[in-house]
């Protein structure tokens, strides 16, 4: 797909920097629990040494991207434009969901470009996760790299005080809006737009918020008020899914399962289904939104099988079950409420083993299928 609204791979622009007020100090770069907190004057300080230290940059998010990773991504180069500084935007992709492919031409997805040399004096900043493996095969080349961290993922662990990560952002993106605010300044409608974005498509459409995320309306508001058009962004999100994905749901819907008394609903897509109806344009966020709005259920499990030896997890839920909890028992992690893990092995051995965690949560005497 062509770069519609021209924001280029490499940013040369020069620097420009306005500092605003800020909260008081925190002592601890890892913001904390409940309300979203703000982004303080040491966590901005932080980073402009980061950046201050190199001249060009590697921003890499997630493998299989979504909206979030995404506008972080092109987010963070914003500011690094802004601050007259080079940098190359890495993704290896795939870029399955329908809202996502529009930007796969603003990635790269390997460092053939980039060559040892520039490796090793680039800055690497890492968004919407904190781990190599989450950015794939390839996070083992940026190993050793000097790297700042970017994330909203509760089950981030990292050391050192290079590093923003508030797990009570419902986004990554309203970490890198407070970000572009601090030291930048009011967006344009073109970087509103993205940050928008991002923080729309986590969100669901500000449908996963609740009473502690006021701040995350804020923010929508000012964005809007920088010329975002909520409707368009919807739009982009919700609309254009492929007839395939709709008779792929059908499938799963008839393969559906319910466990532990019913709170539990199950089901899985084989690879003969990959293969049949494709990858364009998956959109496994509307079975879950059908399924959780069932009456009695309280959490969703899908699970994919990519490969003969590997598959995919999809862990969601309503309220209490935190399912980053069970989702990291599997090597994978992600939010209370949205988790996902990549696992060796086969769905029929798996599945069992996941919904027998899920059983200790969600049903303290077992369960049944219902």
């Amino acid at each position: 797909m062509k770069n519609t609204r021209g924001w280029p791979w490499i940013f040369y622009s020069p620097a420009f920097l306005v500092l605003w007020s800020a909260p008081p100090k925190q002592n601890n770069l890892t913001l904390g629990k409940g309300t979203m907190l703000l982004i303080t004057d040491e966590h901005i300080e932080s980073l402009k040494k980061f950046i201050s230290a190199h001249e060009t940059f590697i921003i890499a998010g997630h493998k299989e991207p979504d909206g979030d990773c995404i506008s972080c991504s092109i987010g963070m180069s914003f500011i690094l434009r802004h601050l007259g500084k080079r940098c190359t935007l890495l993704n290896i992709g795939p870029f399955k969901r329908t809202e996502s492919r529009p930007f796969e031409s603003y990635f790269k997805t390997d460092l053939s470009s980039v060559t040892k040399s520039e490796r090793a004096t680039s800055g690497l900043i890492m968004v919407d996760c904190s781990e190599y493996s989450r950015i794939g095969d390839i996070g083992d080349e940026l190993k050793g790299m000097d790297t700042f961290i970017v994330d909203h993922h509760r089950t981030a662990s990292v050391s050192g005080n290079q590093h923003i990560i508030d797990p009570t952002a419902p986004a990554a993106a309203c970490i890198v809006l407070q970000i572009f605010e601090k030291i930048v300044g009011k967006p344009s409608k073109d970087e509103a737009h993205v940050l928008f974005f991002g923080m729309a498509t986590d969100t669901g459409f500000f449908h996963y918020l609740n009473e502690n995320d006021s701040e995350v309306f804020r923010s929508a508001a000012r964005l809007t008020d920088a010329g975002v058009n909520p409707r368009e962004i919807y739009q982009e999100m919700s609309g254009g899914k492929p007839w395939t994905t709709r008779k792929l749901l059908s499938i799963l819907l008839e393969r559906a399962q319910r466990y532990c008394n019913g709170k539990l609903v199950v089901t899985y897509e084989e690879q003969a289904d990959t293969r049949k109806y494709g990858q364009e344009g998956r959109d496994s966020d509307a079975l879950y939104s059908l399924m959780l709005a069932t009456e009695g259920v309280e959490a969703v499990l899908f699970m994919r099988q990519e490969s003969d030896r590997t598959c995919t997890a999809g862990f969601r839920s309503l309220r209490d079950c935190d399912v980053s909890a069970i989702a990291s028992k599997f090597g994978g992690g992600g939010h209370k409420n949205a988790a996902g893990a990549s696992m060796e092995g086969q769905i029929d051995i798996l599945l069992p083993q996941i919904v027998r965690e899920f059983e200790k949560v969600l049903n303290r005497d077992g369960g049944d299928v219902f």
